[in-house]
């Protein structure tokens, strides 16, 4: 291997590590403001609005079972008493959006 193709190999990877933690801090700031006045920061759902609305935390097995399509649809569309962020956030958003909340379930 040469230099060159090593040093080229480094830059890569730290340009995907930060792509990484961009895209988590994008979905971080983004829960925080739109999302964890009802759902919690740990998305428990214990918050009086989460509890008014009876939002479902996080780690309940269906919600854990979802397929991140089905909580990009929901986040997209709104479910229930949760409005819809279509227009509000973009798609890119809302993938980094999910990825966040993954986070909360483990």
């Amino acid at each position: 291997m040469t230099n060159q193709f090593k040093l080229a190999l480094i830059g890569i990877v730290v340009a995907l590590t930060a792509s990484t933690a961009l895209a988590q801090s994008s979905g971080a700031d983004n829960y925080k403001s739109k999302c964890a006045m009802c759902h919690a920061a740990d998305g428990s759902g214990n918050t009086p609005a989460g509890k008014a609305m009876k939002a479902v935390p996080f780690s309940s097995p269906d919600l854990v079972k979802a397929s991140d399509a089905d909580l990009i649809a929901a986040t997209k569309n709104g479910k229930g008493k949760m409005p819809a962020y279509s227009g509000k956030l973009t798609d890119p958003q809302i993938k980094d959006l999910i990825a966040y909340i993954r986070t909360l379930q483990k």
